[in-house]
């Protein structure tokens, strides 16, 4: 399917057949990485939501970067604009302000630094900053703040991710009682009560690390669905079960193999992010990679 010319980058929320045919299956801060560091061909083919490839774009302005679906959009990301970082930066003049990377390219070029789920600690405490502006899901702010001394304040304070925000405790207690002894494993995403009822809260790709060190025969998993058949695939002896089957991005599992394909024959849709927006944005995400390391 692929051409020499092009690399394929999939998200773990993806259908499990694209990322059985991508070059690099991962979670944003590990696809953000290979995108700036050792992809050397000349297209770059996206298999994820929209700021993923915005970001591929900006990390690699060299690169041709093609979004086989353009209306495959992050809920959570639409829900901010940049005059709305501009006016929090007016009300804390003295915060920085910490970009998740599912925001736009916008949000990102007003904003110091940005984070994943993967590194948001890590980044937070990197600061000299007292006072961190988090935008925009407060559930992750939330988990950050737990983890440091600094103040967190999350903008807009009613922001999340509606996939990962909809998972209950009822849903978690109920998993525990048809598995018993199952371990309980939530993304940062979801809420501050969920993660409260989990055994390891961790990005996709500290689930998968934790999925391949656990004793547990069975696992609970609080994360979009996608990412199953990877621990199914990195843990062959355990069982892995969704924690709701409502945990599905419908955005996501818009990106087909037949769009990728259709996307490879035309060489398209390209994704551009206009200067000066693209050269601030940048700066936030190497200085996000700087802090996270090689």
């Amino acid at each position: 399917m692929l051409s020499p010319d092009i690399t394929l980058l999939a998200h773990n929320y993806v259908r499990p057949e694209v990322q059985a045919a991508a070059d690099f299956v991962g979670d944003s801060l590990e696809l953000a990485r290979l995108a700036r560091d050792r992809v050397e061909t000349a297209y770059l083919v996206v298999a994820g939501v929209d700021f993923m490839a915005e970001t591929a774009a900006i990390l690699n302005p060299d690169k041709i970067v093609i979004h086989p679906e353009p209306c495959s959009r992050c809920a959570m990301a639409l829900r901010l604009t940049a005059e709305d970082v501009l006016a929090a930066r007016a009300d804390y003049p003295d915060a920085a302000v910490v970009a998740y990377v599912n925001t736009s390219a916008a949000v990102k070029a007003v904003s110091d630094i940005c984070c994943t789920s993967a590194n948001a600690v890590e980044v937070v405490n990197s600061l000299a900053e007292e006072t961190v502006l988090f935008v925009p899901d407060r559930n992750l702010a939330a988990y950050a703040a737990a983890r440091t001394d600094k103040e967190v304040i999350p903008v807009p304070a009613t922001g999340c991710c509606p996939v990962h925000h909809a998972l209950t405790v009822d849903e978690i207690r109920a998993a525990r009682a048809l598995y018993p002894g199952a371990e309980v494993m939530v993304h940062p995403e979801t809420s501050p009560a969920v993660q409260a009822e989990a055994d390891f809260i961790g990005s996709t790709s500290g689930m998968i690390r934790q999925a391949i060190r656990t004793r547990a025969e069975t696992v609970i998993v609080g994360t979009e669905i996608g990412l199953i058949p990877r621990l199914e695939r990195v843990a062959p002896g355990r069982r892995f079960v969704p924690a709701s089957p409502h945990l599905v991005c419908a955005d996501m599992k818009m990106i087909t193999l037949e769009l990728i394909e259709q996307a490879i024959a035309r060489r398209g849709p390209v994704v551009t992010v206009p200067e000066p927006i693209a050269s601030r944005a940048r700066q936030a995400l190497e200085r996000m990679l700087a802090v996270s390391g090689p």
